[in-house]
């Protein structure tokens, strides 16, 4: 299953009737990572059809409200669905005293383990979360608080097998195939021996996810974004309150499109948007201006999560 991202809020600090507050789903192969967990992200989770006993880890990154709130309601829904596999949450430091002082999430109360990796302030970048298949890098950015980017990375896979290839060194058989792939060498009946590097590819990177919100443009924004396949990042603002961005600590459209430029990103999705604008096509269009593959993140919408094409600009 290709991996799809679906944001499931894209207002800031203040819901409205049509945006709910900051939470994305990453879904792959039957499992699920959530980054941010505003207030009603639950429900957000059930409107998507999205299971919530298939998360995996939730990724917190800072304590503002609209993007933590909504975390120890869906740990106890989760307690109340009688969850029994870990859950891992990742989040800046003192977040576990933070969730366990609340009634219900103690430690001894939850029918599942919750796992926290803290985050301290000082730290310059880490893999918070990994697995065989993928995983997860933080770095701060720069809002009025300490707060964190994420990137999600596949790790690459095996090359293709050149099939033509090694029928003509002499393989055959389907046993010899599957052992090539996994990266074994062979023995014929000839008694020649054939290695993989001599019929697999190269090996095939895997897709990245970059999740940037509530930040200023920054170097560690780009680090997060390099090559990405898709970038989500915050758009608060259009022009017009370039001010405001700078003095709440957010980025404009057009900054964000800066940075999905300078990344060499494939796409940018915005989001995170003020409750001031209805319509948020015209930041869209800001965007595009600078960089073309751009569009303003729809809530609940599926993202595959796949390699596309270098615009160019």
């Amino acid at each position: 299953m290709t991996p799809e991202v679906i944001p499931l809020g894209t207002a800031s600090a203040i819901p409205t009737r049509d945006r709910h507050l900051a939470a994305t789903a990453l879904r792959r192969d039957g499992a699920m990572l959530l980054f941010d967990c505003g207030e009603g992200t639950q429900m957000q989770l059930v409107r998507a059809g999205l299971k919530r006993t298939k998360l995996e880890a939730i990724f917190i990154t800072h304590f503002h409200g609209d993007h933590f709130y909504g975390l120890m309601g869906l740990l106890s829904t989760l307690a109340l669905l009688e969850r029994t596999e870990p859950l891992t949450v990742v989040g800046p430091e003192r977040i576990e005293a933070i969730v366990r002082t609340l009634p219900g999430l103690a430690n001894d109360w939850l029918p599942y383990e919750a796992r926290f990796v803290e985050v301290p302030e000082d730290f310059e970048h880490e893999i918070v979360y990994d697995t065989d298949a993928f995983f997860v890098e933080a770095r701060p950015v720069a809002h009025r608080i300490f707060t964190m980017g994420f990137r999600y990375e596949e790790k690459p896979r095996p090359g293709s097998l050149n099939v033509a290839q090694a029928n003509a060194l002499g393989v055959t058989d389907f046993a010899h195939y599957r052992a090539l792939k996994v990266g074994e060498a062979v023995t014929l009946e000839s008694g020649a021996t054939v290695r993989p590097e001599q019929v697999i590819g190269p090996a095939r990177p895997g897709s990245v996810f970059a999740y940037v919100m509530d930040t200023r443009p920054c170097e560690n924004g780009v680090a997060l974004a390099r090559h990405a396949d898709l970038l989500y990042h915050e758009a608060t603002f259009g022009e017009a309150y370039a001010q405001n961005a700078r003095d709440t600590g957010h980025s404009t459209a057009c900054e964000a499109a800066e940075i999905a430029k300078a990344a060499g990103a494939k796409r940018l999705l915005l989001g995170h948007f003020s409750a001031r604008y209805d319509d948020v096509a015209p930041l869209a269009e800001e965007a595009q201006a600078i960089f073309r593959n751009t569009e303003a993140a729809v809530e609940l919408a599926r993202y595959p999560l796949h390699p596309a094409p270098v615009p160019v600009d």
